[in-house]
């Protein structure tokens, strides 16, 4: 990444959501936070998996 981008965290929180008691935020919005495409972010999260547990 060439640039950096100042996120507000007004903004953040803004995009994620309370669902049965867990925190969750939609794919699309955690992708424009890291400046990917969704695809991609989706596709480490598969990759890396076995690292959350």
């Amino acid at each position: 990444m060439n640039h950096h981008l100042v996120i507000n965290a007004v903004v953040i929180m803004s995009k994620i959501y309370v669902i049965q008691d867990q925190k969750v935020m939609v794919d699309e919005n955690l992708a424009e936070i890291y400046d990917v495409e969704t695809k991609r972010l989706n596709e480490q999260v598969k990759r890396n998996i076995n690292r959350l547990y």
